[in-house]
């Protein structure tokens, strides 16, 4: 990630958040977000036939979660794997609504063997991961919750994320190196 993204990117989730009328460490329900954007949002299996993606997740575990579509009639669509769990969707709609909040440019087609890819940009994806979080997740909303004592578990279920997201921001986001610190006497 390009220096400064990271202190950068909460700003930007604190301002975004902030323009939805969210308090800092209020949960962000992420179809509000997606309609603030004029994002539409469908699950795959409203294209496709079910099977299909059942398929895909079956030989190839992770390959689909979610993808931006901008269309020719002027519609941003985001498409998303119904076989996840809501927590893993959330994440993945916030990873496909960072990448618009970042005004990324649109990934290219590539065919390969016969199929059909979407090539990716690895600093771009990094930079969506991490707003990604920071909206779900903020600082406050995370410093609140350690504070209170709840652990990565807690959190994902509270907060309706995928545990690995919850881990990602709690162990990044510096929130319990400041919370023991705070407690501790004599420190910074």
């Amino acid at each position: 990630m390009r220096r400064g993204f990271k202190a950068e990117a909460e700003r930007l989730a604190d301002r975004t958040r902030a323009q939805l009328g969210l308090q800092p460490y209020a949960p962000l329900p992420i179809r509000h977000l997606a309609n603030q954007l004029k994002v539409e949002i469908y699950a795959a299996d409203d294209l496709i036939d079910r099977s299909r993606i059942e398929q895909l997740n079956a030989e190839q575990p992770g390959a689909f979660s979610a993808a931006t579509f901008h269309l020719p009639d002027g519609r941003t669509v985001v498409v998303y794997n119904p076989c996840s769990d809501a927590c893993r969707t959330n994440s993945d709609l916030a990873h496909e609504l960072a990448h618009l909040l970042l005004a990324h440019d649109v990934r290219e087609l590539q065919q390969i063997a016969g199929h059909t890819f979407f090539t990716c940009d690895r600093d771009q994806e990094d930079e969506a991961n991490w707003l990604a979080g920071c909206l779900l997740l903020p600082r406050a909303l995370l410093l609140k919750e350690i504070y209170a004592g709840a652990d990565a578990a807690a959190v994902a279920q509270k907060h309706d994320v995928s545990l690995p997201m919850a881990r990602f921001r709690i162990n990044t986001s510096g929130v319990l190196l400041q919370a023991r610190r705070s407690r501790t006497p004599g420190t910074r």
